[in-house]
């Protein structure tokens, strides 16, 4: 492995054959579908309230649509992809093939990060698109309203889709490393799904007692924290906040995978 360089068109060659690979899931194409149909179908679904609480009702709700199917898709296709090519020998036949480990695990990890990009895209347009429908339908019957114009900020919706694949991205990471030294697919999801978990519920762990205050600081360290990537449809956000929050999640990301193909080197194939 040593006698030929890194080559950064090898990984992009395996982040390719992942993203292929991954959409040509039955599950991928189930939660896209799921998610979209609960995108698009909000506005039937929405509280009896006119105006501007309704819009932010189906803003929210879209949100969360994206968050929690995003997160089911990430942590599944990273496990999935990951085991297939250890299950089907596949990686052996590449790493035989003087593609190093580092490769190996970026590519996969870039595959998984183009995936939920395109998921990130596909459902924040979709629900620009179903806010844009309804905001002009309810400036028209209600134009008292909306007298200052529209409400929404529709560059914001487009930095939460932003930030949400920063989370979609943490969690891909994390997902990885478990599966570069775990032994099944099922344990791989598991640990994914509480790494979900504690990343969202960071705030719980800070306490009044410094053993409690400890353990937060801890946690803080090792996991990122998922709530500072809340962001509302009606606010804009500074530029510079933005900026702090891309960096920090990528700099999980890149922790996140270093560590993966350090573990991914010692395993046995």
């Amino acid at each position: 492995m040593t006698r030929v360089p890194f080559s950064g068109r090898r990984t992009l060659l395996i982040a390719g054959n992942t993203l292929r690979e991954a959409v040509r899931q039955k599950l991928f194409n189930l939660l896209v579908l799921l998610a979209l149909g609960l995108v698009i179908g909000v506005r039937y679904l929405r509280d009896f309230n006119f105006g501007s609480p309704e819009l932010k009702f189906i803003a929210d709700f879209g949100d969360g649509a994206i968050s929690f199917f995003g997160a089911a898709l990430t942590i599944t296709a990273t496990a999935q992809l990951f085991f297939s090519e250890i299950d089907n020998r596949t990686a052996l036949t590449l790493l035989a093939k003087a593609v190093w480990r580092t490769e190996f695990i970026a590519g996969k990890f870039l595959g998984v990060a183009a995936v939920a990009a395109g998921f990130c895209v596909l459902l924040s347009a979709t629900l620009a698109a179903v806010l844009w429908s309804r905001e002009t339908a309810l400036m028209r019957e209600f134009p008292e309203v909306f007298a200052q114009g529209r409400v929404l900020h529709y560059g914001t919706l487009a930095v939460a889709g932003w930030l949400q694949w920063l989370k979609l991205a943490m969690l891909a990471s994390g997902t990885l490393l478990i599966a570069s030294f775990a032994q099944t697919q099922l344990y791989t999801v598991m640990m994914g799904f509480a790494i979900l978990v504690i990343c969202h519920l960071q705030n719980l762990a800070h306490g009044a007692s410094w053993i409690a205050r400890a353990m937060g600081g801890v946690i803080g360290w090792v996991f990122p924290d998922f709530q500072l990537f809340a962001v509302g449809i009606e606010t804009d956000l500074p530029w510079g906040h933005i900026a702090r929050l891309t960096v920090y999640a990528l700099g999980h990301v890149a922790v996140a995978v270093a560590l993966a193909t350090y573990a991914f080197r010692k395993r046995e194939i």
